[in-house]
């Protein structure tokens, strides 16, 4: 599989690692439910087949963050973007 890094170009994808589904937001840890909260968290994740957008890190590579968008039932990847807007703007 190739991913295209916004700043590199394309690249094998095992350049890459992974950290899973892209925006999902850190619980509160001193919100009155926060056990619960960080349990789903960590363990609760949607396993969509289908178009996803996806964290990688460009780990062998320019060490930028990028989310991924991809079909995980037939691997095609039509998009990537970093992941944050500070990235963005450094490697311009």
């Amino acid at each position: 599989m190739r991913i295209p890094c916004p700043f590199c170009g394309s690249r094998d994808s095992q350049e890459f690692s992974f950290l899973g589904q892209a925006g999902l937001k850190r619980p509160d840890p001193n919100a009155p439910d926060a056990q619960k909260q960080f349990h789903d968290y960590v363990h609760i994740r949607d396993n969509k087949a289908g178009v996803t957008k996806e964290l990688w890190l460009h780990a062998n590579g320019c060490r930028s963050w990028i989310t991924v968008t991809r079909n995980t039932l037939t691997h095609e990847i039509t998009g990537s973007e970093f992941a944050s807007p500070l990235t963005k703007e450094a490697a311009q």
